[in-house]
């Protein structure tokens, strides 16, 4: 098929390469992040030190067919290992370097992570496993990549791919939202009563300033806002979808959730969920839109840029491809030197590539680097504090230090091999996709109506049948599958109804000198008040123990707080003197259950917890 007149069904279910690329960095930066966020409780989260050792999990709480390389070693440095690993195969992954390869061990990695303290996952971890799970079957290295820039394949690639893959990714970007509104009819708060927002924006767990300024609107406000979230829930991603004029209404439809996400971010503290999902629709971005933005940057000055190298120096050959790569310069010919004798001579003479400019000047050693990077229509903004002369003199030195020592430079480089990038849409791998993608279709109507025949009297209906068909031992034995894989999801963020549990903990520990502390801030005198949402900042730090404490006052914390407290008397004799030890202590939750609109908010206190830390 044409690439310049695509079918109907390659517009609406392919992506473009370049969109691809995009997405693949923002979920390498994603994973990254999440990964430092998670670094911060390594010791309390992970190892057999901490909060939930492996033998609890593996005995209470883990799934028969979740696995985990975690699990491996309850050691500190091993998994200080194993999140290094993960951080430097993001890296590779936002590189673009052995990109499929990359990916699988990064999906791999987090899946592990997720598995081994299944008490701190969040929507957000749902929502990254799931999409990291069908990038695995994308061409996510084919652009803006280590991997494009030492494509060796003769034939172009071209710009939009559609296959079994794209469609599940876009499928599974629907189900997100879809699933999610369908969680929510089953809730009065979302419909026919309106107040979803105001029980969510009242959840002070997740709650932040500006979402307490928006608390403060009206009633019938927050109501329209609840009817406009569900329905946009419901109908929102279904614009991509739209035959006819394609790409107006999928701009229009990125547009359209980045501003929802960004709305959810300044709302509440939810990790890395409204930048991930940001991440997600710019996978959607059109052929189109890309056509458009390569025009407005093919300047005279970008299109006469000549780039010429040494052909024996096979360092030099990569650095120029790299060059051309990630500073956004398709199309500019990178030749060899010694196929032109007035280029020769002068890379003889100044020890240094040649740039020609659109003017036939030429540009050597690090003022020629400087004068690329100009070019760039992102990196522009460098070029000046590169010209800086002191930067221009230590750069100049550097450059001809490495020109001087190409075969030692080589050694760097070496790793990165010339490889043909190949995209193909074979038929046995998009009949996989599609069956994944059926499975995944399953589980989320199977999770529907498991949850509502679970909150309803029984009924002799479509949802009570569709039930019974999917708890067959048929279905139950393909639901391994989802189990290992981790496709198992279920959208129900403050759905089918937003949390009213909110509250607070108080541990109140006792010395052995008989001196009453505050076990959660040591700092801080015992009280009682509600926490300010700045001091839930401070204690909760990420958004694992925001999700862990939330948890504790949920079902799992019956399994959860003999642990907790087992780790809370270790920690702190770990670090205070002899006479400073903890002899007991008691954990207390002010439950503070959100009342409807108008009534006035009641804290009851609960002791939840008494331990004795002696023999610790």
């Amino acid at each position: 098929m044409n690439p310049e007149t695509p079918s109907k069904l390659t517009k609406i279910f392919g992506l473009d390469l370049r969109s691809l690329a995009v997405f693949r960095m923002g979920l390498a930066l994603v994973v990254m992040a999440d990964l430092l966020s998670r670094a911060k409780g390594i010791n309390a989260h992970y190892t057999d030190a901490g909060v939930l050792p492996r033998e609890i999990l593996t005995q209470q709480l883990l799934h028969p067919w979740y696995w985990s390389f975690h699990l491996i070693s309850g050691d500190f440095f091993f998994q200080v290992f194993l999140f290094l690993i993960a951080f430097l195969i993001a890296l590779a992954l936002l590189a673009g370097y052995r990109t499929r390869l990359a990916i699988i061990a990064t999906w791999a990695l987090n899946v592990s992570l997720q598995n081994r303290n299944p008490a701190l996952i969040f929507a957000g971890d749902d929502v990254l496993r799931a999409m990291l799970f069908w990038a695995m079957f994308l061409p996510l290295g084919c652009a803006y990549s280590l991997d494009s820039a030492l494509n060796s394949s003769p034939k172009p690639l071209p710009k939009r791919f559609v296959s079994g893959a794209t469609f599940a990714f876009i499928v599974q970007l629907i189900f997100i939202y879809t699933w999610s509104a369908a969680y929510k009819t089953k809730s009065e708060l979302w419909w026919p009563d309106g107040d979803a927002v105001y029980y969510s924006l009242s959840f002070d767990q997740y709650a932040t300033e500006f979402g307490h300024f928006l608390l403060g609107f009206p009633i019938p406000i927050l109501r329209i806002l609840t009817f406009g979230a569900l329905i946009f829930e419901w109908v929102g991603p279904f614009i991509i979808l739209i035959p006819f004029r394609t790409s107006f209404f999928r701009c229009l439809g990125i547009i359209s959730f980045i501003f929802l996400h960004l709305g959810f971010e300044l709302s509440f503290s939810i990790g890395v969920l409204s930048y991930l999902s940001v991440v997600n629709w710019l996978t959607l971005i059109p052929t189109e839109l890309w056509d458009k933005g390569t025009q407005l940057i093919s300047t005279t000055a970008r299109k006469g840029l000549t780039i010429y190298y040494d052909a024996d120096c096979g360092f030099c050959k990569k650095v120029v491809h790299f060059i051309r790569t990630f500073l956004i310069l398709p199309g500019t010919p990178l030749l060899i030197a010694q196929d032109h004798e007035s280029i020769y001579a002068d890379m003889l003479e100044k020890n240094s590539w040649v740039v020609v400019d659109w003017e036939n000047k030429r540009h050597y050693k690090f003022e020629a680097i400087a004068y690329v990077v100009s070019l760039s229509p992102i990196l522009y903004l460098f070029a000046p504090l590169l010209r800086w002369q002191p930067l221009m003199n230590v750069g100049t030195k550097f450059y001809e230090t490495i020109a001087s020592n190409r075969k030692f430079a080589g050694n760097f480089t070496r790793p990165f091999k010339f490889r043909p990038l190949q995209v193909n849409s074979s038929l046995p791998f998009n009949i996989i996709t599609l069956f994944l993608l059926f499975l995944t279709t399953m589980w989320n109507l199977q999770s529907f109506v498991d949850q509502t025949v679970a909150r309803r009297p029984l009924k002799d209906d479509w949802i009570n049948k569709t039930h019974h068909f999917l708890n067959r031992k048929t279905f139950q034995t393909i639901n391994i599958i989802g189990y290992i894989t981790r496709l198992d999801q279920s959208w129900s963020i403050f759905a089918p109804a937003p949390p009213r549990d909110d509250g607070w903990h108080v541990i109140v520990g006792k010395l052995k000198d008989g001196t009453e502390v505050n076990i959660l801030d040591e700092k801080r005198p015992i009280s009682w008040d509600k926490p300010t949402l700045k001091n839930r900042q401070t204690l909760y730090q990420t958004i694992q123990w925001r999700v862990y404490f939330i948890n504790l006052n949920r079902t799992m914390g019956k399994k959860l707080y003999p642990h907790f407290a087992d780790y809370l008397c270790r920690e702190w004799n770990k670090k205070h003197s002899t006479d400073q030890q903890l002899e007991s202590f008691e954990i207390y939750f002010m439950d503070e259950r959100t009342v409807p609109p108008g009534e006035t908010q009641r804290v009851e206190k609960k002791k939840v917890w008494q331990q004795s830390c002696s023999g610790e």
